[in-house]
Formats: structure tokens, C-alpha cells, sequence
């Protein structure tokens, strides 16, 4: 799905943001609600950047918002530190969007930005973090920072973001705003195991401060994994914090 903003003029070129998952896009033929209407709720991000453009908290980006391949594929697309889905991303689905729908993307790495929640939040900062001259901008919800598609490149996983390359890397120019829940996946679990999302975003957090990033992270209690209530009251702030600076 692809989110364009009433302000775009064909043709010139667009900031933009990748979102994973692209469930925070309702098509018209989307089901009812258990009251018969329809599912409004579902269309909250187009709502949400509507009305920030139009505030000018943001500019007028453009959204893309796409879908993993399904059951186990999503967890190889996602969780996996490579560059293979920014490739794809690149070569396949941006100009494919600039074919169909005359859009064209900035080629500012300062207007380029990422989206994910879950395991999507990986793949959102590997855009960036392997690509930084082409995406700056981040914003993770529940990230998925633990131990789940081992590679050669990282023998943990995304455990190894604040593990390793964050901390033994050089600074690099992203911004990133990310969030866990108090409730989160793995909660009750120790760090041994690198499967608790709590600690990993815990030390997310620290590796970024201790490096001088550009982050704010957010804590939610009393809240579950990718808790859509915390979404729907925090993401307006964190699209306004995550653009800030961009001109």
C-alpha cells in the first residue's frame, strides 16, 4: 500500500518512510467490526500522517507500507542482518511505485525513514544501519532486538545491534526512536538466553546513549507486546520526534 499525501505534486521528489507489516493500512473492503462498522481504528496511520502534515508536526512524506511473505518467511525477511530486504526495497519495490503511480522518492538520506514493530524492527534499522547514506530515520515498536536468525555476520542475531555494533562501530547519523513494553515477550526470562525484549531494548537504549546517538526510548507498563493501545496514543509523537530536524 502507498500513503500519498494530498500536498504532493507529481513528479518531485518525496521524503519519504518504509513501513513494515503494513497493517497500520485499511483497504476499503476491509472487514466490519463486532458492531458492523467498519474497522476506523485500523486506519490510523494515514489518519495520523493526514492530520500531522496538515499541523506541520512532519512534511509531507509519502508512506510505503509493505507485507512480509507468509508463516516462517517473515522471520527470515525481518530478523535476519543482511541487506537483502533493503536491496529489494531499492530495486524492486520503490521503483516499481515511481512506474505506477508517478512518485518519485528523495534521494536525501536525511528524508529517507523506517518503520517496524515486532521483528519489523530489525529489518527497519538494518535499512539504516547497513545503509546510512541512503536511511536515517527509525522508529521500532516492541523491537525484536534478541537472538532469533543466527548468520555469519551476526552469530546472535539482532542481539547483536547493542551487543557489538553499536557499541564497538563508530557513530553513525540515524535517529532513532524505539519503545518496549513492561509486559513484553519474554519478560520473565534472563538475559542468558537473549530472548527477553525487555533487557534487549534496555540495552538498546544504553548502547545508543553511550555512543551519543539522537534516540528517545519509551517504556510502557502495564502493556503488552506491540500493544496497540500504546500505539495509537504514542506514534503520533514519535513520527514528530523521529522527522524532527529535516528540512
Amino acid at each position: 500500500a502507498v500513503y500519498v499525501p494530498r500536498q504532493y505534486v507529481a513528479g518531485t521528489p518525496a521524503p519519504f518512510i518504509v513501513v513494515q507489516d503494513e497493517r497500520w493500512y485499511i483497504p476499503e473492503d476491509a472487514p466490519a467490526g463486532p458492531d458492523g462498522k467498519p474497522r476506523t481504528d485500523l486506519a490510523f496511520m494515514p489518519v495520523m500522517l493526514d492530520n500531522l502534515i496538515h499541523e506541520k508536526r512532519i512534511p509531507p512524506i509519502v508512506a510505503v507500507l509493505l507485507a512480509p511473505g507468509p508463516g516462517g518467511q517473515r522471520t527470515i525477511e525481518y530478523d535476519t542482518i543482511s541487506d537483502r530486504y533493503l536491496n529489494f526495497v531499492e530495486t524492486e519495490v520503490l521503483p516499481r511505485i515511481t512506474r505506477d503511480h508517478q512518485i518519485a522518492f528523495t534521494a536525501d538520506p536525511d528524508g529517507r525513514a523506517t518503520f517496524g514493530e515486532s521483528s519489523g524492527s530489525p529489518v527497519a534499522l538494518n535499512m539504516a544501519w547497513l545503509a546510512p547514506n541512503l536511511y536515517r530515520r527509525v522508529i521500532s515498536y516492541s523491537g525484536t532486538f534478541v537472538a532469533l536468525q543466527r548468520n555469519a555476520v551476526a552469530p546472535n542475531g539482532a542481539w547483536d545491534y547493542h551487543d557489538k555494533f553499536i557499541p564497538n562501530s563508530e557513530r553513525k547519523p540515524i535517529r532513532i526512536w524505539l519503545h518496549v513494553s513492561g509486559n513484553d515477550n519474554g519478560a520473565n526470562t534472563s538475559a542468558e538466553g537473549m530472548r527477553n525484549w525487555i533487557i534487549a531494548n534496555n540495552r538498546m537504549a544504553d548502547a545508543l546513549k553511550a555512543k551519543g546517538y539522537a534516540y528517545q526510548y519509551v517504556f510502557s507498563e502495564a502493556s503488552g507486546h506491540v500493544d496497540r493501545r500504546v500505539q495509537l496514543q504514542t506514534m503520533p509523537e514519535a513520527f514528530e520526534w523521529v522527522w524532527k530536524g529535516y528540512k
